[in-house]
């Protein structure tokens, strides 16, 4: 269902990329949001095709291939004023950068890529399916909690600095 993806050289690389601080990686992140979207599939009781679907979709939503927190990444942005470079900002535009990059290495179908360019709602499109809703609950569940201990994790360190 998925071996495709989870060995591919681009969808491996993503364990260099640090996500949502701590010692979180894209490639982490990646497979916890598919993880939890394939679960919330089945508890939906999605069709075998749907949950197929939504699995490499979830594996997929950040796919984007750059680091957004590159200097190359701020120079992107500088060409940009005002609400055109809010709009230019990451969490806006990598959705629908991943769905763009995922279609071309994997070939993904519509339902697919629409899910992965809205898995960002509110800041990106509504979305419009089932697989997109599960994908997007799943990633704001797992991010969520990847933010939670990297809080967790820098507030023991600053602990351990002042006791």
């Amino acid at each position: 269902m998925t071996e495709d993806i989870l060995s591919h050289p681009l969808f491996l690389k993503m364990r260099e990329q640090c996500h949502h601080g701590g010692e979180n990686s894209l490639y982490i992140h990646s497979l916890s949001t598919a993880e939890c979207a394939y679960r919330m599939a089945r508890r939906f009781r999605m069709k075998e095709a749907r949950v197929r679907a939504v699995t490499r979709a979830a594996l997929l939503h950040d796919f984007f291939g750059y680091d957004w927190q590159s200097e190359e990444h701020r120079r992107f942005l500088r060409h940009y004023t005002g609400w055109n470079r809010v709009k230019h900002m990451h969490a806006f535009i990598h959705g629908a950068l991943a769905a763009r990059r995922a279609d071309r290495v994997f070939g993904l179908d519509e339902r697919q890529r629409a899910a992965i360019t809205s898995h960002m709602f509110p800041l990106a499109p509504f979305p419009k399916s089932s697989e997109a809703w599960v994908i997007t609950l799943a990633d704001k569940y797992v991010a969520s909690k990847e933010v939670s201990a990297a809080v967790g994790w820098h507030i023991k360190q600053l602990y351990r600095k002042i006791a």
